[in-house]
């Protein structure tokens, strides 16, 4: 099949080259079609109900809303998980589902679980969905400035203005508002002279809601013309709402709104607010994407629109982007970019200095791109987007594609040389159609070999599946491509290009040079045979150990250029409290010469995924290019710098990244890297055994950032209604609720309809009147005869203290200690941690401790790995076992695999690299690669003995002299084939910016490997071989090996 394919493409040249213009062009079309991001999204399949229950406490929150909610959410298929949180005025409840779950199947089974569960809430309260965007979906924030204008008025152009135009934008799920104050109309009563006039509180509302609204009256004719009839009766400004009549004296006259309090603009309650760069408030917005979207295509889109948007702004206000994910996604691209030019120049110089031939080795550079533009059809067709992974498939396999090539014309490059010049023109076709035959069968096993030994890849799950099954694709799809080539394209190339002058492999000063500095040490070797292997196993040996004290980590972290400040704070902080410490905090930040811009978040934006109470800050610090840092600064020494710093009382210091924060927080509901999760059912017992683990923890070399969750610690003023004491007065429970509700806490009654703004009319008691305790008791409550009751006659007010916010997990009330691992690898410290935890925390009956974070990820690609790395050692030994037809013949090629890991072992240790799975992704690409040139190698040495094997019976001698013969002659193909592939990993290991160091843990055992196994293979592929051949000579089972040469 294959030797057809090449003698037809051989000789139907035209069709051929006409064939791979047209891929070339929809290659380049694919190459800037296909959508670019930094990572692929690691995100899990979300889906967020969000319940909104104004003014009620977490408690209230989780018994009423959130616990019936969760529990009846649980049985649904494939779900994963259900994280739960309730908090002041509102519910959150994340239903996490599997991978192969579509997102919008899954909506909609929510939904319909939903239609069920919310009978079991109270009257008005209404479960509604999340946006349906990802986990990483925050992917640029931006503040609107203007100067002569108050928060406010920016806070209502953000809102009714800015955010509903950029929700208009392809592949934007929501649009987040934050900061500033919510334009509100505050109806404010007096108690004393609702008291006068014998009114109640409730009466007010119910005039107020009647006094807000238009209607339709249908339509009248007149005069031959229709004429629609509306009754205008919206709120359309104060004066409206002082004058709304609420009742009437005993004279008659008409009691006003006006007569019994205040009315005024003002802001609302407010549960988030941002800071910039220290320097006061700011307010901003929150682009959140949609699932499935490109982030880049997005964020233009965004771009676009705002530039567009700005012409309607009102004079001086401008919209300033804070962060933007397309920085990162830029730098990233462009360290990738680089690095496969950088790899395509090292692979072409290569080709050329061992073949000193330019016209044979452009063959081979020609092929290097055209494989990579297959990879990018691919890539368009699959829907995989560019990033640091699917192009680091590329990169990792630039040395292997042109393996093919190499093979294929360094064969007919040796044919055509030995013919004498003259005879050349004539043969040149049958020549460059038989060279090619000659190779073919070779070159389809080798490439079977190191595609399907990267199978273990594809089968990969969770957050690593979603890592690296982009860079497997491309990886695969490129060796592919340039198998195809091979065969088709490369003869094509062969017989236009390799003419003129083609002085024979003896004449070439490289080729002889390494003969020269090889031929002694073969022969070195196989008069010492024993020496040699016990050398072998002696740094084999050395190894293990090395291996088995290598650190381990989930994945390396990759650097996203930016930083993310989260300390945790006392939960019982006020907005006020929290406004000055963030500044403080933003104005110590900005100080720093590396940062650029500083953006302080406190609490939450209003949207539903975002679940941060008041007591979490957020400051997104955007640094300056590298350039612009003092000497010798790297990043670590900032975030020390700034740790330093920033040490304030009762404030805790957290430092991640802003895409592996919301990682993190979605997948495990721990924000940090690490997290412990204590699970019971009493909150207060929670608290003691989070505070116990995070003293028994600190200590523990490597943890950084420990601080346990306070799921206690919230201020209550509890007000106990005393029921035989409400009887006395006649005085109904639900009267005293309701004043609770609405005097003290505050009700929205209306909305007033202005335009195209919206803004919420509130009613509540004066400030004097509620803002003490003392005052909280003098409150009128209106028995059933017309009286009115201090609250303090028919209550008991108490101060106590409770939870500020609940969180749950599978039904059952969780705290957490969070933590990073700093200077030492994750997987060493959670054994010895795990350990002390275990010793030191007395756990109840009905608790239980797991840990969480990247080490969940961690023990489930541990255990993966272990059974899919064997698989795949199975998958090629079978392999082998088809090309030799000899289990014997396999398992010595096969040993090149531990002695490829002895080389990755040592450059792995060398480097300092923790065992992650990004470094087992490299050695599974280095296996199928030592296997591959431990294949060259044995054909080689096969068809050199098959010569002797011709002739006549062989003896001893004719074996040494065979094997010689096999290793030197056919040198130059081994070592181009382990040069290319080696060399041209050499720049992912130089190279710096973004995402350098997730490439740089693939690459290193990958070039450590190709070493040792091209040593091994060099050295004791020919040994083996000489004994196994003694040992068939001895028994007389020596024969011809019937392989294809």
């Amino acid at each position: 099949m294959i030797e057809r394919i090449i003698e037809y493409s051989a000789r139907n040249r035209v069709i051929v080259l006409m064939i791979f213009a047209l891929i070339v062009a929809a290659g380049i079309w694919s190459a800037y079609k296909t959508p670019v991001d930094a990572i692929p999204d690691l995100s899990d399949n979300q889906v967020i109900v969000f319940t909104d229950y104004p003014g009620r406490s977490p408690q209230v929150v989780e018994d009423q809303v959130t616990y019936p909610l969760a529990v009846n959410l649980q049985g649904l298929p494939q779900v994963k998980a259900v994280r739960a949180s309730s908090a002041f005025g509102f519910s959150m409840i994340y239903v996490i589902f599997e991978d192969k779950a579509d997102i919008y199947w899954a909506r909609t089974r929510v939904l319909e679980r939903l239609n069920y569960a919310a009978s079991l809430l109270p009257p008005g309260v209404v479960p509604t969905l999340g946006p349906d965007g990802t986990g990483v979906g925050h992917v640029f924030w931006y503040t609107i400035e203007g100067k002569g204008y108050d928060l406010e008025q920016l806070r209502t152009l953000q809102d009714w203005f800015v955010r509903y135009q950029l929700n208009t934008v392809q592949g934007v799920a929501e649009v987040a508002s934050i900061g500033g104050y919510v334009r509100e109309y505050q109806i404010d009563l007096d108690p004393n002279k609702l008291f006068a006039y014998n009114m109640k509180v409730g009466k007010v509302m119910e005039a107020v809601k009647a006094s807000n609204k238009d209607v339709g009256g249908r339509l009248i004719e007149q005069a031959d013309a229709e004429y629609l009839i509306r009754g205008r009766g919206y709120v359309q400004s104060k004066a409206d709402l002082e004058n709304i009549v609420v009742g009437a004296d005993m004279r008659g006259t008409p009691i006003y709104v006006k007569n019994l309090g205040t009315v005024q603009m003002g802001g609302a309650i407010r549960r988030g607010m941002l800071d910039m760069n220290g320097e006061g408030e700011a307010v901003g917005g929150i682009v959140v994407m949609r699932y499935g979207e490109n982030a880049k295509d997005v964020i233009d889109r965004v771009k676009v629109k705002i530039k567009d948007l700005e012409k309607g702004l009102p004079p001086g206000v401008k919209i300033a982007v804070s962060y933007d994910r397309s920085d990162l996604i830029e730098r990233a691209i462009d360290t990738l970019k680089h690095n496969l030019l950088e790899e395509s120049v090292v692979v072409s110089l290569v080709i050329l200095v061992f073949l000193l031939h330019f016209q044979s080795a452009l063959v081979i550079v020609l092929t290097l791109p055209i494989s990579v533009l297959i990879a990018f059809i691919t890539m368009k067709l699959m829907g995989v987007s560019s990033n640091i992974m699917s192009l680091g498939g590329i990169a990792i396999a630039i040395g292997v594609l042109v393996d093919a090539g190499v093979i294929m014309v360094e064969n007919c490059y040796r044919h055509l040389s030995e013919m004498p010049p003259e005879e050349r023109a004539g043969k040149r076709l049958e020549v460059v159609i038989a060279s090619a035959k000659q190779v073919g069968r070779a070159i389809f096993f080798s490439l079977a070999i190191i595609v399907l030994s990267f199978v273990p890849v594809f089968l990969l799950e969770g957050q690593e599946g979603k890592m690296f099954h982009p860079l497997a694709f491309t990886k695969t799809f490129s060796m592919m491509g340039s198998a195809m080539i091979a065969i088709t394209l490369v003869p094509v190339l062969m017989y236009y290009f390799m003419r003129g002058k083609m002085p024979p492999e003896s004449a070439n000063p490289v080729s002889t040079f390494f003969i020269k500095l090889y031929s002694p040490v073969i022969r070195w070797v196989l008069v010492w045979k024993k020496t040699t292997i016990a050398l072998n196993l002696v740094a084999l040996g050395i190894a293990i150990p090395l291996f088995m004290h290598l650190g381990s980590e989930f994945m390396p972290p990759l650097d996203e250029g930016s930083l993310l400040y989260m300390p945790v704070t006392l939960p019982n902080v006020s907005i006020t409290e929290a406004k000055r410490l963030i500044q403080v905090q933003d104005t110590i930040i900005k100080s720093v010469p590396e940062v650029q811009h500083v953006l302080g978040k406190v609490g939450r934006a209003e949207t539903s995924t975002d679940p941060a109470p008041v007591s979490m800050f957020e400051s997104i610090i955007i640094l300056k290019p590298k350039e612009q840092w003092r000497p010798g600064i790297k990043k670590a020494d900032i975030v020390a710098e700034l740790d330093g710093k920033l040490q304030q009382i009762g404030v805790r210091n957290g430092w991640t990244q802003p895409i592996i924060n919301r990682i993190n927080m979605l997948s495990t509901g721990v924000r940090t890297d690490l997290g412990v999760k204590i699970f019971g059912s009493d909150l207060n017992v929670l608290k003691d055994l989070a505070v116990q683990a995070e003293a028994i923890l600190k200590p523990i070399p490597g943890a950084a950032d420990v601080v346990a969750e306070r799921v206690t610690g919230g201020n209550y003023i509890d007000i106990d209604i005393d029921r035989e004491a409400a009887a006395r007065y006649g005085v109904n429970v639900a009267d005293v609720q309701d004043v609770i509700e609405t005097a003290l806490g505050g009700a929205t009654l209306s909305t007033t309809v202005e335009g195209r703004n919206r803004f919420p009319i509130r009613i509540r008691y004066e400030r004097d009147y509620r803002d003490s305790i003392p005052a909280i008791r003098q409150i009128l409550v209106g028995s059933a005869d017309g009286a009115q009751v201090p609250l303090a006659m028919v209550t008991k007010l108490k101060v106590s203290t409770g939870a500020p916010e609940i969180n749950s997990e599978g039904g059952l009330l969780r705290s957490l200690v969070f933590l990073n691992v700093r200077g030492r690898d994750m997987g060493g410290f959670v054994n010895e941690a795990k350990q002390v935890l275990e010793k030191n925390l007395k756990l109840p009956a009905g608790y239980y401790v797991a840990w969480s974070g990247q080490w969940e990820n961690q023990v489930r690609a541990k255990a993966r790995l272990q059974v899919l790395i064997p698989m795949g050692m199975v998958i090629i030994f079978i392999l082998l076992y088809f090309t030799f037809h000899s289990a014997l013949e396999a398992s010595m090629v096969m040993l090149s695999v531990p002695f490829a890991l002895v080389g990755g072992v040592y450059l792995v240790s060398a480097l300092g690299y923790n065992m992650s799975v990004a470094v087992w992704v490299g050695f599974i690409a280095l296996y199928g690669i030592a296997v591959e040139t431990g294949v060259v190698m044995v054909i080689y040495l096969h068809e050199a003995l098959d010569k002797k094997l011709i002739n006549g019976p062989c003896t001893e001698q004719d074996i040494y002299d065979a094997t010689f013969e096999g290793a030197v002659l056919r040198l130059r193909p081994k070592l181009m084939t382990v040069a290319v592939a080696l060399l041209g990993l050499v720049p992912i290991m130089w190279s710096s910016g973004t995402g350098a160091d997730v490439m740089k843990p693939i690459a290193a055992p990958m070039i450590g490997g190709m070493l040792s196994s091209a040593v091994h293979v060099l050295i004791m592929t020919p040994v083996i071989f000489v004994l196994m051949k003694k040992r068939e000579l001895r028994k007389g089972t020596l024969k011809y090996s019937g392989m294809k040469h």
